[in-house]
């Protein structure tokens, strides 16, 4: 029977997985704007992941870790990343980002390569097409926001999630967070998606790189045609939206195992 352990560790709520036999790595998966590692788990008690050691951590401000007196940027996020895996193990590890997390992902990737053995971009952001909860928190004063924004948006998301799963799990995970890190992390999205460096970026790293997007629901059309004229190496999930990895979560573990036997080669 699978098990998935709980701890803090620097500060962060941790969930964990252990192998069940010798392990071939570690796993680190980062999670979006307003998430938390909750939407994970499926994939981290995945049986076919079985030889694999995972781990998830709720990012300061989000799910069930504290909250700072000041919000964090993503780039202090990414910092603490690298820092608490760093004391956690010597080896490199397997980095899967979702949306914001691939953003994270994408900086740790940078700027502590010797952290990385693998990076897996799921529905990060590449083009202003890929903002839009980060965008509707944009449009709000950062008082504003935390004085009605965040409640508008709350709503917004809970009838968003009347018919669709993989948005009634964002608002378990988002009704947790710091409205003020979620404005502060939005403004950098929005600000990020802009520039649209992303593709060009993820093409320049030195580890194996794989982008994974959801079809049609997912990244924006402008994300996929810079994804391509980069050079970048995707894989479209379909039919699927924000979250492939809930809402086809067979198919994702396939191909996410497909790339983890390949970079072990």
């Amino acid at each position: 029977m699978t098990r998935i352990t709980h701890s803090i560790e620097h500060e962060m709520f941790v969930r964990s997985r252990s192998a069940t036999s010798e392990p071939r790595g570690a796993i680190v998966y980062v999670h979006g704007l307003g998430e938390s590692g909750l939407c994970f788990e499926g994939v981290i008690a995945h049986p076919d992941l079985d030889a694999w050691r995972h781990v998830a951590a709720d990012v300061p401000g989000y799910g069930r870790s504290a909250w700072c007196a000041e919000p964090l940027s993503i780039a202090t996020h990414a910092e603490r990343l690298a820092s608490w895996i760093a004391e956690r193990q010597d080896d490199p590890v397997v980095w899967v980002g979702h949306s914001m997390g691939g953003v994270s992902g994408l900086e740790i990737a940078e700027r502590f390569p010797d952290r990385v053995r693998a990076f897996v971009n799921v529905e990060g952001n590449v083009s202003p097409g890929d903002c839009s909860y980060s965008r509707l928190a944009c449009e709000y004063t950062p008082e504003a926001f935390v004085e009605r924004g965040f409640d508008d948006l709350l709503r917004r998301l809970h009838r968003d999630g009347a018919d669709d799963a993989s948005h009634r799990g964002y608002y378990a995970s988002m009704a947790h967070c710091d409205p003020r890190q979620f404005r502060l992390n939005s403004e950098e999205l929005v600000t990020f998606s802009e520039g649209e460096t992303a593709a060009d970026r993820m093409a320049a790293l030195r580890v194996p790189v794989l982008h994974v997007s959801g079809v049609p629901g997912g990244n924006a059309p402008r994300t996929l045609e810079l994804l391509d004229r980069a050079g970048v190496r995707r894989h479209a999930i379909e039919p699927a939206g924000h979250w492939p990895y809930l809402d086809r979560r067979d198919d994702f573990v396939r191909v996410l195992r497909a790339f983890l036997e390949e970079i072990e080669r």
